[in-house]
C-alpha cells in the first residue's frame, strides 16, 4: 500500500466517522432544532441515535480492525520496498565493481548480469507496472534499471572482448547516475525525515572525554574487590588479562595527552 493509497483510505475513514457522529449529534438534539421538533422526523432522529448508541461498540471495533489491517499492509510495503532498495544498492555495488575491473570474464559478466535482471524482477513484488490492464502490459514503474541493465550489456566481454576504458568509464557513470535518479524518487516512498541529532561537518570527532562518573568507578572498584577475595581458577589467565588491561590503559592515555595541543 503506497503512501497515496494509505491516505485515501484515511481520507474515507475519516469522512464515514465524521458522517457517523455528525448523524449522531443530530439525532441526539432533535427535539431542540426548530425545524425537526415535533415533526416525524424527530421521532427517526431519536430511533436513530438510540440504534448509534446500542451499535457504538461494533462501530468502534469495525473501524479499529480496518484501520489494523490497513496500517498493517501499509508495514508489509514498507519492508518489501526497504528490501528492494537494499537489493539495488547491492546491484549498483556489483555493476560498478564489474566496470573498474580491468579484465573481466564471462562469468563476471554472468554474475552482474544476473545481480540486475532479480532486481527488476523483484520489483514486481512492489509495484505493479504504471498503466498496466487487463490486456496492456503497462510500462515499468522504474526505467532506470533498465538503462542500468543496458549499460552492463554494452560491455558483454562474448560481443566485445576489447572494451576501451574510456567505454567502460561511460557505462559506469551511466550506472552511477541512474542510480542517483532511482535514490531521489524511490526513496519519496519511505516518509524519510531528518535525523534529530545529524553530524554536518566534516571531520568530526567524538566530543565525549574519556572516563565515568564517580559511581560507575566506584561500583567497578566494589567488584574488583569481590572478585579480588575470590580463588581465581586461572592465575595465569587473571594477571594475563591484568597486563593486557593495564598496557591498553597506558596506551590510551598516553594517545589523549599526545592528542591535546600542548
Amino acid at each position: 500500500m503506497t503512501r497515496a493509497s494509505l491516505n485515501r483510505t484515511l481520507r474515507r475513514a475519516y469522512f464515514w466517522l465524521g458522517l457517523v457522529l455528525a448523524l449522531s449529534l443530530v439525532s441526539k438534539f432533535a427535539d431542540r432544532i426548530p425545524w425537526i421538533a415535533g415533526t416525524p422526523i424527530e421521532a427517526a432522529a431519536q430511533d436513530l441515535y438510540e440504534y448509534l448508541k446500542d451499535m457504538a461498540l461494533v462501530f468502534v471495533t469495525v473501524v479499529a480492525a480496518y484501520l489494523a489491517n490497513v496500517f498493517q499492509k501499509r508495514s508489509k510495503f514498507v519492508e518489501s520496498l526497504e528490501e528492494e532498495w537494499r537489493g539495488i544498492v547491492r546491484t549498483k555495488s556489483a555493476l560498478y565493481t564489474y566496470c573498474e575491473k580491468p579484465y573481466v570474464s564471462t562469468d563476471d559478466y554472468l554474475a552482474a548480469f544476473c545481480r540486475i535482471s532479480e532486481t527488476i524482477d523483484n520489483m514486481r513484488i512492489v509495484y505493479a507496472n504504471a498503466g498496466e490492464t487487463g490486456s496492456l502490459v503497462g510500462l515499468y514503474p522504474y526505467a532506470p534499471l533498465h538503462d542500468m541493465r543496458r549499460a552492463l550489456q554494452s560491455l558483454d566481454p562474448r560481443k566485445h572482448p576489447d572494451v576501451p576504458a574510456e567505454e567502460k568509464k561511460l557505462a559506469r557513470e551511466a550506472i552511477l547516475q541512474s542510480f542517483y535518479a532511482l535514490r531521489e524518487t524511490m526513496l519519496e516512498e519511505l516518509d524519510l525525515d531528518e535525523p534529530a541529532h545529524p553530524l554536518l561537518i566534516s571531520g568530526g570527532r567524538r566530543l565525549k572525554q574519556p572516563g565515568a562518573t564517580r559511581g560507575a568507578r566506584a561500583r567497578q572498584e566494589r567488584q574488583r574487590k569481590r572478585q579480588d577475595e575470590s580463588h581465581a581458577p586461572r592465575p595465569d589467565v587473571e594477571a594475563f588479562l591484568s597486563r593486557l588491561y593495564q598496557a591498553e590503559q597506558a596506551g590510551s592515555g598516553q594517545g589523549e595527552a599526545n592528542s591535546r595541543p600542548a
